[in-house]
């Protein structure tokens, strides 16, 4: 049975992507709602039918006070026996049955697959973002976004068909039960209803408001702790403890004000609410009291008005929550639509080619970048690498070197010129296809939350264990991952490697990192301080190996520690954004320039990066 309702909605089906969503509160909401339109008519029409039940118990009960009050005793059930019967069983068979299908609809084939829905299609939206786009918020900011828009807006679209469509239809059943009894009954209804609205609408035009900025406040703090969490040994090395709870102290109690200026709002709705319902209660009920003592209404009106406004004086907080809880989830949501609904702006163009890789032919052609900044980055860089050339990149740091990386695996696009890979503009072909005919090793080579056997096996997700152990141990990894082992006593391979790689050393985390390039096994290699968290004895013993990884490839290594690549093809030494000197290593000693200097000043092989130039 619960299988029925839960598969009556796919949450992950197919679905046109677009690069940039809806901005505004109810078009974005709207667009994830497009698979779930016709289980909403259905809901809505269900819950209408179970609202008008109720209404129709509380008119029965009237009757029912009417009869038992003209019935002969001696005469009730053959009179009235098999009303009463059809009555018990409707009430015992048909409306559980009702029940459970309105309840099925909204508990279990909406509000999961509806927040599973969000969830997946705002990460997927996410994951499509650039690198530039995640440099500039908090990781933390991001995924609390992620997590608590979904649930925030399964809650709203339950609302409204748990509280809002149900007290819809409640309200215009109740107006019609008093009108069939004394049309006069329906002034005091009327008037309660338009002083209800009021106070719903200034509750609601302050909740929204209120709601965004605690949920915004709420992000803050995720933001400020998990950046704290995720530098903790530099938390603890600098011994800053004590600020970084200051630090988050600042964001919690802000977090704590906007909190209680939201309360403060329901505090005054329910004060309100308690006085509106008390003249609800005291107007219909005295004035069916009123009519019964003129003769004009018998006592089944006065019990079946009573009835109704006492289930409206317990209902109209519930729906009053209901409704203010809609709105503040709707807060959620626009604060959600800050991250979610961003465009894409780093984008594949239409109909974009997959890179044909032949020979590994780079062509760099006036190439400028500058991050918007007008300084910094490349300027006018223009520069070939053959199929199979090995280039050195050395230059002080920020002198352009990692920018014409970004810009060769296009995690930006360049602000003029560009770059071709055998004659391809990389901006024209699709990203995924450019970046999997790139390997590349960095310096801080962060690792998934997962077992060595998964990250190593994320350079090629098709490769068998032996190809991955081959890997391994080419990048001398093979013999301390046997030892290794986590909390959870899982051993080896199979071993977590916790948070970017958090539970091993930096040199351990390198060499798999390496490992994960040697089974790409892709035709052009970066190489970015590819060995520099490595000693130098285990950096001898894989020197070999990166060289025979570098066989038949076009690479481009960055170094400050010269002696990684005094035997590469050519180097380049850029400063300024521009290539100032290039040539072999030799060849650039005896220039006695830049480079010269550089190798002069090094101590242990690396270069001193805060020498000016002369």
């Amino acid at each position: 049975m619960f299988r029925f309702f839960e598969n009556l909605v796919d949450p992950y089906v197919n679905y046109p992507e677009t690069d940039t969503p809806p901005r505004k509160l109810w078009p974005f909401i709207w667009e994830y709602c497009q698979p779930f339109k016709k289980l909403f008519a259905v809901t809505g029409v269900i819950t209408m039918f179970v609202a008008m039940i109720e209404i129709w118990l509380i008119a029965y009960l009237g009757r029912l006070v009417d009869v038992l009050s003209s019935a002969d005793r001696a005469t009730f059930w053959q009179d009235y026996g098999t009303e009463m019967l059809l009555i018990g069983a409707f009430l015992l068979l048909l409306r559980p049955a009702l029940q459970l299908i309105d309840v099925g609809l909204l508990n279990n084939a909406i509000l999961p697959n509806f927040g599973t829905l969000v969830r997946w299609r705002a990460h997927s939206h996410v994951l499509r973002q650039s690198v530039g786009w995640f440099e500039n918020d908090f990781a933390g900011r991001i995924a609390n976004r992620i997590m608590q828009t979904p649930p925030a807006a399964g809650e709203a679209i339950f609302q409204v068909f748990d509280a809002m469509a149900f007290s819809v239809a409640y309200v215009i059943g109740a107006l019609i039960l008093l009108s069939g009894s004394d049309p006069r009954l329906m002034i005091p209804m009327l008037i309660w209803l338009a002083l209800y609205g009021a106070l719903v609408r200034w509750t609601v035009t302050r909740v929204g408001p209120a709601s965004q900025r605690a949920s915004d406040a709420r992000s803050a703090v995720t933001g400020r702790v998990v950046d704290a969490y995720t530098n903790i040994h530099s938390v603890k090395m600098f011994a800053h403890s004590s600020s970084e709870k200051d630090y988050a102290r600042e964001a919690i109690e802000h977090s704590r004000v906007t909190f209680q200026e939201e309360m403060r709002i329901f505090t005054k709705m329910d004060v309100a609410l308690v006085f509106i319902n008390g003249f609800l209660i005291v107007s219909v009920v005295g004035w069916s009291i009123w009519l019964w003592a003129g003769g004009t209404a018998t006592v089944g009106v006065v019990a079946a008005a009573s009835a109704l406004v006492l289930r409206l004086n317990a209902m109209t907080g519930w729906i009053m929550w209901a409704l203010s809880s809609f709105f503040r989830n709707l807060g959620v949501v626009a604060e959600g639509m800050e991250t979610i609904a961003q465009p894409i702006k780093l984008v594949d163009q239409p109909k974009a080619d997959v890179l044909e890789m032949k020979d590994g032919l780079i062509e760099i052609e006036n190439l400028s970048h500058h991050y918007g900044r007008g300084f910094g980055g490349l300027d006018r860089v223009t520069l070939t690498i053959q199929p199979g050339e090995k280039v050195g990149l050395v230059g002080r740091s920020g002198a352009g070197k990692s920018t014409l990386v970004k810009l060769l695996l296009r995690f930006y696009d360049p602000e003029t010129g560009s770059i071709r890979i055998d004659g391809q503009d990389v901006t024209k072909v699709t990203q995924d296809s450019l970046r999997r005919h790139i390997g590349m090793v960095q310096q801080d080579s962060s690792l998934l939350h997962r077992s060595v056997m998964d990250n190593i096996r994320y350079g090629r997700p098709e490769a068998t264990d032996d190809e991955v152990y081959e890997a391994a141990r080419r990048a001398e990894a093979h013999e301390f991952i046997g030892d290794l082992a986590d909390p959870e006593g899982r051993t080896g391979y199979a071993a977590q490697v916790g948070e970017r790689g958090v539970k091993l050393s930096g040199g351990q985390r390198q060499r798999i990192a390496l490992a994960r390039v040697i089974l790409k096994d892709a035709p052009i290699l970066i190489l970015d301080e590819a060995t520099s968290a490595l000693d130098s004895e285990v950096e001898a013993a894989i020197q070999d190996t990166l060289y025979g990884m570098m066989e038949g490839k076009t690479v481009i290594a960055i170094a400050h520690r010269l002696s990684t690549i005094a035997r590469m093809d050519r180097i380049l030494v850029i400063d300024d954004g521009h290539i100032v000197e290039e040539g072999a290593h030799n060849a650039l000693l005896a220039k006695r320039g830049l480079y010269a200097r550089f190798w002069d000043r090094q101590s242990g092989g690396f270069i001193d990066t805060t020498e000016a130039a002369e």
